[in-house]
């Protein structure tokens, strides 16, 4: 009892002096960007994630629809085809092409023909959840790949047909990958994973997104996003706000450990959600992705 008594007075002292009580985490749907499932998660449905167990992650965590990319393709063709599950579990499967049909495939991707066809072949195929809306997550570790020949042709593709992209780069990357699209990145539709996963500042952030009116930064893995109490960094802050539009979340469950984390890495994002205006954390938790690929 004392300990709590102290508690409340404390809290008292905090807001006569002026300072701003903890944010209530936001508490709305969320829409998740970034998710692969991947051969190691599922494996036919003997991997140590099956269909029921991923649903039921994103089910208690109000995640209301996923961007799918796995590898192979198949994972995402297992969401998609389990129409009835993902309905009683409340989540809508958002299905893109990812360029590898194993590991081998991310050091090559960019100019390897057979990627190419691959895409192509389906893209024609479509899925049971509808057709594919994007293409990647991709890598790029050198960002001169981005001139490959088959990066070339998938971007044009890309833009032309109005499919986005999920690229995994740097900056450097962004200018070239742009530089590629019909449009010159005017209409290409490019969500960066991670932001810049290797940390491009902010500043450099801020320019891009002003240069690119569709370029969309997913926040997983960034660096420096978060500061005291899991709440976002002032820089930061301050680039959302600014952007309010532009940016979404995910979870990048690349490798099975982030499944077994995936309520706390939700929960993450509802804590600094939770410190912005309601109608910005609604945006980025959910309606910059629904409104992209349609979703009420």
């Amino acid at each position: 009892m004392g300990i709590r008594f102290l508690a409340i007075i404390l809290v008292a002292i905090g807001l006569a002096a002026g300072l701003p009580a903890q944010a209530a985490p936001y508490s709305g749907p969320l829409f998740d960007a970034h998710l692969h499932y991947n051969q190691e998660a599922w494996n036919g449905q003997t991997g140590p994630h099956p269909l029921s167990d991923v649903l039921a992650r994103m089910q208690r965590n109000g995640v209301r629809a996923v961007l799918a990319n796995s590898r192979p393709n198949d994972g995402t063709r297992a969401l998609a085809e389990a129409g009835a599950a993902t309905a009683q579990a409340g989540v809508t499967v958002v299905p893109f092409v990812r360029l590898y049909r194993d590991r081998a495939d991310y050091d090559n991707w960019f100019r390897d023909d057979t990627i190419y066809q691959m895409v192509q072949a389906e893209l024609a195929r479509g899925t049971p959840a509808g057709p594919y809306r994007g293409l990647g997550e991709f890598h790029l570790y050198d960002s001169a790949n981005a001139n490959g020949p088959v990066a070339r042709l998938l971007m044009a593709l890309a833009d032309n047909r109005g499919l986005a992209v999920l690229a995994h780069v740097d900056d450097v990357a962004i200018d070239l990958l742009m530089a590629n699209t019909p449009s010159k990145g005017q209409q290409t539709r490019l969500i960066w994973a991670h932001t810049g996963i290797g940390g491009a500042p902010v500043a450099r952030v801020d320019a891009l997104m002003a240069r690119y009116p569709l370029l969309m930064g997913e926040l997983s893995y960034r660096p420096g996003l978060t500061c005291d109490g899991g709440m976002l960094c002032p820089e930061w802050r301050a680039l959302l706000l600014k952007y309010p539009n532009r940016f979404v979340i995910g979870s990048d469950t690349w490798v099975n450990q982030r499944w077994q984390y995936y309520d706390e890495l939700m929960q993450g994002y509802r804590t600094w959600l939770g410190g912005l205006p309601p109608e910005v954390a609604r945006a980025i938790g959910w309606d910059n992705a629904a409104r992209s690929f349609g979703l009420k």
